[in-house]
């Protein structure tokens, strides 16, 4: 990627971040044990090449991420595949072969845009048919909308996925596809905030759809707010995660992520569910 665009670090500065790259230094650096689900940065190659070698770069990241897994079980104990969404038969034969067929890539990450476009846009769909068909979950990240001129870390990403997740809702796409299974960074961004107007001015089914999603626990601490994510989508929704080795140096937040599972319950049931037996039982490890 840095041969195509020499210029990612500057436009990408999280991308220097040394335990991205450095495993020894990650788990020298790591204070809480753990096991990680991983994923590729937010660098999509179709948005800097072709569809031919956008479909070569997306199997290598996959190839990579489950070398990865393999080399070091200590600390990693799965991935999620990249896919090249400018490549529909590249997507299809990645999903259906790479992915279905690993026992370590435990599904696909889509961000929440894509070629200009909503990742609920109907161009797309056919990737959510596909992971209900195949079932194994999407990973939803959230990207900047290159049309605004003010994106910003702290709060654009959160309004971006919480749109996405709007968008998918009124297009139906868990009543077309009842399996389906999305996972969204960040705690469900700021659906738990704003439950009331999700329940007040939408119409019930889609209120109801909006609850369908998984929602993970990276959100830099804050057991208020997890309180109101469990709430708002049920324990059994939430999933340990926490964005490492980004959010906080050198390695990430998960020392403040579980102390902050911990103070929002006391409840041992609840701990464990969010920290170790939800993600057991939706990838069925």
């Amino acid at each position: 990627m840095l041969a195509i665009e020499p210029k990612i670090p500057e436009m990408a500065p999280y991308v220097k971040a040394r335990a991205l790259s450095d495993m020894a230094y990650r788990q020298a650096q790591t204070t809480v044990p753990s096991q990680q689900i991983i994923s590729m940065m937010n660098l999509n190659p179709e948005d800097y090449v072709a569809a031919p070698q956008a479909l070569k770069l997306c199997q290598q990241a996959n190839d990579e991420l489950v070398d990865l897994v393999q080399t070091h079980p200590d600390q990693f104990v799965g991935a999620v595949a990249m896919l090249p969404l400018n490549n529909r038969a590249g997507v299809e034969a990645i999903m259906t072969e790479q992915v279905a067929k690993s026992a370590q890539l435990f599904g696909v990450q889509l961000f929440t845009r894509a070629l200009g476009k909503s990742i609920a846009d109907a161009d797309f769909d056919y990737i959510f048919a596909l992971a209900n068909r195949l079932n194994f979950p999407i990973w939803l990240h959230p990207v900047f909308d290159d049309r605004k001129p003010d994106n910003n870390i702290v709060f654009s990403w959160e309004y971006e996925l919480t749109l996405a997740m709007q968008q998918l809702v009124t297009n139906g796409i868990f009543q077309k596809y009842p399996n389906l299974k999305i996972i969204v960074h960040h705690a469900g961004a700021m659906a738990s905030f704003f439950a009331g107007r999700i329940n007040a001015i939408i119409p019930a089914d889609q209120a109801a759809d909006f609850r369908k999603f998984y929602v993970d626990t990276a959100i830099l601490g804050n057991p208020t707010a997890l309180k109101l994510t469990t709430e708002f989508f049920g324990v059994e929704h939430v999933l340990f995660g926490t964005d490492a080795p980004l959010g906080i140096a050198p390695v990430g937040a998960t020392k403040q992520i579980i102390d902050a599972i911990m103070t929002m319950t006391d409840q041992p049931d609840m701990q464990q569910q969010i920290l170790s037996s939800n993600p057991r039982t939706l990838l069925s490890l």
